[in-house]
């Protein structure tokens, strides 16, 4: 089993969704199996909250349910755990690195910024950027 863990700032917004997509993807191909998926922030201003409804509805238009899902911070023992951390953008990698010195293997989802949508407001493109990296790290990791 390959387990996969997505970063980001709150872990309300892309991280989730990349959560969720990637374990939608994962079940239509049949391999939900070979994956365990999860999701986590590098900040605690959203610890415990769900997603956020905007990246919430986004999710729902294609399908995806996340109800469960309760933002939570990225902790040493995730490090030592996962084999796959993804980070959303430089500013992510940045706090990464800023919590964990020590620690090298952070992977970017994809080749450039996955733009936050809680800044952008702009949820559609993040979708098409996550189905991007998601259908991505499926091809590699299967």
């Amino acid at each position: 089993m390959i387990k996969v863990l997505f970063v980001c700032h709150g872990n309300i917004c892309r991280s989730p969704m990349a959560e969720f997509v990637l374990k939608d993807m994962a079940a239509k191909a049949g391999v939900a199996h070979l994956l365990q998926i999860a999701s986590c922030a590098t900040n605690r201003e959203e610890l415990g909250n769900p997603v956020y409804p905007p990246a919430r509805r986004e999710l729902a238009r294609h399908g995806i349910a996340c109800e469960r899902h309760r933002a939570r911070q990225i902790t040493r023992q995730d490090l030592e755990y996962y084999d796959r951390i993804y980070y959303m953008d430089s500013n992510n990698r940045r706090n990464l690195k800023r919590m964990f010195p020590d620690f090298a293997e952070f992977t970017p989802f994809l080749n450039r910024d996955v733009a936050d949508p809680w800044y952008s407001g702009d949820f559609t493109q993040t979708w098409f950027d996550i189905q991007e990296g998601c259908s991505r790290i499926l091809e590699e990791l299967t």
